[in-house]
């Protein structure tokens, strides 16, 4: 799934614990990792990452450092493109006094331009789990099947226990149930046959992948489809939350907030952004 995972670091509390968890990675999808380094190159620096590298055991044939100068971001971006990166993982950060995650300006950018997929961690570890609990977006959009594949995909490897892909009822659907002058059983088949469609929907792209021994869960929701999405991977405590890229932003998207702020402002749990 992943030949090549890169993981973006910095010298922070948190490089020990990511550089655990991209190992982890490499290990389950027997990839070959980069170290991505935005920054001065030293002897204490070196020894440092070499020494972690040793520590946990990191095999030195699978793993490569790259060091680069200038803008983090698009330093970043041109690293992965040019070591042909399948998968690039980088941390979150929790804002200072609350329980909250977000995403900072260098790593948007990231996401909108990486070439390749990206992962957010919110809560690295030097003792890395799986991911167990994982929801998938299932909202209608042309790359939908594509993402709920590699999510699929990743749960497999990953041993995931509970998959989750959440559809969302389109809410000029609502609006039509709720105004039309008919009854209140009128409005409650109407509510009925706007979620059969949307089960159906994710049903009909399950029926054509590979599941192997995973239970996969449906799940419908009204509203606003990020909004409700990163709701749902809070109340059922996701471990991973699997999106689609929204693909080339235009000038608007710039102007104004568009549905994946919701989810990037804010993160529920880890975040798998899913890129072709």
């Amino acid at each position: 799934m992943f030949k090549k995972i890169a993981l973006a670091i910095a010298f922070s509390p948190r490089m020990e614990a990511l550089i655990c968890e991209a190992k982890r990675l490499k290990d389950i999808f027997d990839s070959e990792l980069v170290l991505i380094h935005v920054g001065e190159r030293t002897q204490d620096s070196e020894l440092i990452i070499k020494d972690t590298i040793k520590k946990h055991e990191i095999d030195n044939d699978k793993v490569k450092i790259v060091w680069e100068k200038g803008n983090p971001a698009k330093r970043i971006i041109q690293a992965c493109k040019e070591e042909n990166v399948d998968l690039l993982v980088a941390g979150a950060l929790k804002t200072e006094g609350f329980f909250k995650y977000y995403i900072g300006s260098v790593a948007r950018k990231i996401i909108r331009k990486s070439p390749c997929s990206v992962l957010m961690l919110i809560e690295p570890s030097e003792r890395p789990k799986s991911f167990e609990r994982v929801v998938i977006n299932g909202t209608q959009h042309d790359h939908t099947p594509f993402v709920i594949q590699k999510g699929l995909d990743w749960c497999k490897k990953d041993l995931a226990k509970h998959v989750y892909v959440v559809n969302e009822i389109k809410m000029y659907g609502i609006q039509m149930a709720t105004a039309g002058e008919g009854g209140e059983e009128e409005i409650s088949n109407t509510r009925r046959k706007l979620v059969a469609e949307e089960v159906s929907y994710v049903e009909n792209i399950l029926k054509t992948l590979d599941k192997g021994d995973l239970k996969v869960h449906i799940k419908i929701t009204c509203g606003k489809w990020a909004i409700e999405l990163a709701r749902f991977a809070e109340d059922t405590k996701a471990d991973l939350l699997v999106v689609g890229d929204e693909g080339k932003l235009g000038f608007l998207d710039r102007l104004f907030p568009h549905d994946l702020e919701d989810i990037l402002s804010d993160l529920p749990c880890n975040l798998l952004i899913v890129k072709k």
